[in-house]
């Protein structure tokens, strides 16, 4: 565990990307397996341990420290594994031990012991760690750790640490789980690269380019393609001999969320696609996909009223044939031969776009942010002759999204944040007039630098009016310009809509919170 807690106090304190790769890559030479292949699959989010719960943890500080004085700590350090850690008392009764477990042998303790075991042992690591340890041990067995290191940044750490290229991790990673023992002997010349050939894993997936006005200009219909970007989640089908499994763009399985899509996948073959869900005939709304997607196992009624559905984009293997390398015209054309004679029921082909010229992408674009088209996020335009390779490559395939919808708000609720903001008041509450008075729309931390984050903050502890713990009502006083999306909506929330990706656009220091738009502004956009 000192060891790992050093890891994650280096990398939480060092900011720069390259800096954080180095960082990694020396712990990863100097630290023995099984450690290592645990700390990369916390780091880069392949696997949580829920060793013990946090009301474990706010029962054994409770016997232990004032609760008031917790409280009041609490508050203001706005995050419990850092309270915990630096308020937990010195014992002078404690057993000492002679040395801290390693990381797998915490994991294998907790995981084997009773519940009062549990107890007894974490308040027997606690007494023995320093502040530093006993954060990482709280944030790794509640499942809450977050470094801002990608699974992604943790991959070209393996590749330089190999001596390898990023491609080849990616080809087998998903099939190898933490503790990653045989992708180390990989890497260290001990044993062969491991086979991933027919596992149901999930295949690094191509990305897309914001485009700009310089490069508009250079797509033409000889050279690239347009399709319709909906407004629905990256996902990718994957149906092998050993199984079948549905995962997001990053990876992760969802399979258990959309068991209607899986159970219509009797073919085999790697697919990209949108998936959205359906109301009928048509597309339903983003929010009623994320009703789903909160859910691992989603009630009947549920599936029944809103369908999964894949719009497929492109064929990474059709019948154990890779395709992956051919142009982007040639799988096109697989997929649609494909398709038309297996005829999957829950998928459909994306229909290509007819264009001349950048006018008419401008008029296809403009069509996209109207409410004819509330599910359509924009254009992709991609190369003809561009082969399919993992990343974000530069000049074959472009992303052209509407511009977003505006409105001002006024801030009514500020929060702590959590890591380096747990100092700060950096997520905001913000709402719309209705009827005189304010009615609350969504919440954003982000879309402001670090020097308006220091003014936010000195704004809202000065115009304070109430507090509720670690939130704080303030004046309503301070307008944000707030983007999105889309809005839809909701039962849950008092104004009844929620926005969909709200960010904050521009602070209007200068505006007048009675002059913020009305509800009834936003009304207009619900989908």
């Amino acid at each position: 565990m000192q060891a790992f807690a050093a890891l994650l106090d280096r990398l939480y304190y060092t900011h720069a990307t390259n800096d954080k790769a180095a960082v990694l890559k020396a712990y990863l030479a100097r630290t023995p397996d099984p450690d290592r292949g645990f700390a990369i699959g916390v780091i880069a989010g392949t696997v949580t341990f829920e060793l013990f719960k946090r009301a474990l943890v706010r029962d054994l500080v409770a016997e232990r420290v004032d609760p008031v004085l917790f409280d009041l700590s609490y508050e203001y350090v706005g995050e419990m594994s850092e309270t915990v850690a630096h308020i937990w008392p010195r014992n002078p009764h404690r057993t000492i031990l002679n040395r801290l477990p390693p990381l797998h042998e915490a994991i294998h303790e907790f995981r084997s012991r009773s519940k009062p075991a549990i107890q007894e042992y974490l308040a027997l690591l606690l007494d023995n760690m320093t502040p530093p340890e006993r954060w990482a041990l709280l944030k790794l067995g509640t499942s809450t750790l977050r470094i801002g290191m990608s699974a992604r940044s943790v991959k070209h750490v393996l590749a330089e640490f190999g001596g390898v290229e990023v491609g080849e991790i990616e080809e087998v990673w998903h099939a190898q789980t933490p503790p990653y023992l045989d992708l180390f002997a990989w890497l260290e010349g001990r044993a062969p690269k491991p086979q991933a050939k027919d596992a149901v894993t999930f295949h690094p997936v191509m990305l897309a380019h914001a485009i700009d006005d310089a490069e508009l200009a250079a797509i033409t219909p000889d050279a690239f393609m347009a399709e319709w970007k909906y407004d629905g989640i990256r996902v990718q089908v994957v149906s092998t001999p050993a199984g079948k499994a549905l995962f997001s763009r990053t990876g992760d399985d969802i399979s258990g969320a959309f068991p209607d899509v899986l159970a219509r996948v009797g073919f085999r073959g790697v697919l990209d696609g949108e998936l959205i869900v359906r109301e009928g005939d048509a597309i339903a709304s983003f929010n009623h996909l994320q009703q789903r997607l909160n859910r691992k196992s989603p009630d009947p009624k549920l599936i029944a009223a809103y369908p999964g559905h894949v719009i497929l984009y492109d064929a990474l293997d059709i019948d154990g044939r890779d395709l992956r390398a051919l142009p982007l015209t040639e799988r096109k054309a697989e997929m649609a031969r494909w398709f038309d004679a297996t005829r999957p029921d829950g998928m459909e082909l994306a229909a290509p776009l007819a264009f001349a010229s950048p006018g008419d992408l401008q008029a296809f674009r403009a069509e996209a942010a109207t409410l004819a088209s509330p599910h359509i996020e924009g254009l992709m335009l991609k190369r003809l002759d561009s082969t399919y390779v993992a990343g974000r490559p530069k000049g074959l395939w472009y992303k052209w999204k509407r511009d977003p919808m505006l409105v001002d708000a006024v801030v009514m609720y500020a929060q702590r944040g959590t890591g380096r903001r747990s100092s700060f008041y950096s997520d905001y509450t913000f709402g719309l007039w209705h009827d005189g008075a304010l009615s609350p729309i969504g919440k954003a931390y982000f879309g402001f630098t670090d020097e308006e984050l220091k003014e936010l903050d000195k704004w809202v502890r000065h115009h304070t009016v109430a507090r509720f713990g670690p939130v704080r009502e303030v004046e309503k006083a301070l307008v944000f310009e707030v983007a999105f999306d889309a809005v839809h909506r909701s039962t849950r929330h008092k104004s009844g809509v929620a926005l969909r990706f709200p960010r904050i656009n521009r602070i209007r220091w200068d505006k007048p919170a009675r002059e913020a738009d009305e509800l009834s502004a936003l009304l207009k956009w619900v989908d």
